[in-house]
């Protein structure tokens, strides 16, 4: 029997599927990344070939395969609502397909992006050039929660504050992309790319055998080369600091550690001595040249931040400042991934290099302002309305999506605190065909490639493509229930 895809999409390659049961075809408003109307797109057709002879029963069957190797390799997250469960990352097998013309656009786009707010992290702790100069109000850096003083003046290597970036892309209907939001705090996620590649390979060889997929399983080198530039040491000792093994992503900690080859450890395993930091082993004390740090920059050093913390080692700060130790990311990096300067990132590329932004922000109305505000309140079933320090899709309100008692109990939230949000159209994410449990049906995606940024700007071909598991859902942030799909850039396509 054909595969029930055929009912979404490949009526002309399958008429006799006609008679099969139905299932929802996209949305004729959305941009669907496989199908153009009833047609494949010209870079998923080998694939869709290849789909239309797999069966019912054999597809079911190696997403069932999947579903076991996630749990049995443990690859989970844990959710923020019920810290003490690990929760089985939902794996989709039908790829994310872009060709590597629209690779190629969005690569150029992420290059650009990232060295510009690389520039921008830089003035702001140093001549605040951006600022004098009116481009951003001045308040709406100084006084964020994420500013650091005790990184101004400071002077890193490479003038490099986000290593590690991830920055979230949709594809609107009109099928441009548009960036979402760039993070650069601790962005998490690269270990789920990672892995879907690996599951992908091993159900499907066949399909590697015979299209040209440009590889990410170099990630972990790249990673490791470009934290061994934030140090000037010839041959730095890198490690993994996690918070421990309750935080939501230590799966990826443990996998990154071991990917590289370093040593993952927790604040406790650390200590500062003679202007150093050192790490415990069982041969004595060995220096530490960097920290890839998964830790909020408040948990960092008990003595420069938040007085309570057991996750950071007492007087890091002071070793980072003379230079004895790198930190990825640096403290302060957070002030770039607020939703309340993402506006500005546009400007930054102008005011910066000189050019005209390769990649669009989403139409955004930051409620600070009162004109903004008063449009929003207007229009609020319409919009979606975030927290500008708000993370993994809690503190925002999608009004399509919503509730009449949602909207009213959100309305008395932005009016309380105007300048916490910001407003955004209602973004058509793409779909991609999904396994559900009636066969194959469209569910939303988006799409977080990870920059690395060092002596160079390092990109692996593709990212992690975030699934919404519920139909319907524009939600595909893991700790709300999303899910994964491998991304493949197809070569010549």
């Amino acid at each position: 029997m054909a595969h029930p895809l055929l009912n979404i999409g490949l009526m002309l390659v399958c008429p006799e599927c006609a008679a099969m049961p139905s299932l929802p075809p996209p949305n004729p408003g959305l941009y669907d990344e496989m199908f153009d109307g009833a047609t494949p797109r010209p870079h998923c057709a080998a694939y869709a070939d290849w789909l239309h002879g797999l069966s019912d029963e054999a597809l079911s069957a190696r997403q069932r395969e999947a579903d076991l190797l996630f749990r049995r390799h443990g690859v989970t997250f844990t959710l923020r609502d019920n810290p003490a469960l690990d929760r089985h990352i939902p794996f989709d097998i039908v790829p994310r397909i872009l060709p590597a013309r629209d690779w190629a656009l969005l690569e150029r786009g992420l290059r650009q992006r990232l060295a510009a707010l690389n520039a921008f992290l830089h003035d702001i702790y140093h001549d605040r050039d951006i600022l004098r100069a009116g481009v951003i109000p001045p308040e709406q850096v100084l006084t964020n929660p994420q500013y650091q003083v005790a990184m101004h003046g400071l002077d890193l290597p490479n003038r490099v504050y986000a290593h590690v970036a991830g920055v979230d892309l949709a594809r609107h209907s009109d099928g441009a992309f548009y960036v979402l939001e760039d993070n650069l705090c601790v962005p998490s996620g690269v270990s789920y790319m990672l892995e879907s590649r690996k599951m992908m390979r091993r159900l499907f060889p066949e399909l590697f055998a015979r299209l040209d997929i440009a590889p990410v399983e170099h990630y972990a080198s790249l990673l490791l080369s470009t934290l061994r530039e934030a140090s000037p040491v010839a041959q730095p000792t890198v490690v993994v600091l996690t918070p421990g093994r309750h935080n939501a992503a230590y799966f990826e900690h443990a996998f990154l550690a071991r990917q590289m080859g370093v040593e993952l450890v927790e604040g406790q395993d650390l200590f500062v001595q003679n202007d150093r930091v050192w790490m415990r082993t069982t041969a004595g004390p060995q220096t530490v040249d960097v920290i890839y740090r998964r830790i909020d920059d408040a948990f960092l050093d008990p003595l420069a931040f938040n007085p309570d913390s057991l996750l950071g080692v007492p007087g890091l700060l002071s070793v980072y400042r003379k230079g004895q130790v790198a930190l990825c990311n640096a403290p302060g990096a957070g002030v770039a991934d607020d939703k309340s300067i993402y506006p500005y990132v546009p400007d930054m590329i102008r005011f910066y290099l000189g050019q005209e932004p390769l990649l669009n922000n989403v139409q955004t109305w930051q409620l600070r302002k009162p004109d903004d505000l008063a449009y929003v309140l207007t229009r609020l079933p319409e919009l979606v309305v975030k927290e500008v320090h708000g993370s993994g899709g809690y503190g925002m309100l999608i009004g399509p999506l919503a509730s009449r008692a949602e909207i009213a109990e959100f309305r008395q939230r932005i009016l309380a605190a105007p300048a916490n949000y910001i407003a955004q159209p209602t973004l058509a994410l793409s779909t991609c065909p999904s396994v559900v449990e009636a066969g194959l049906a469209p569910r939303h995606v988006d799409l977080r490639p990870f920059v690395l940024s060092g002596g160079d700007i390092r990109i692996v071909a593709g990212g992690l493509s975030r699934v919404a598991m519920q139909a319907g859902s524009l939600v595909v942030n893991s700790a709300q229930g999303g899910g994964a799909k491998d991304t493949w850039i197809v070569e010549g396509a």
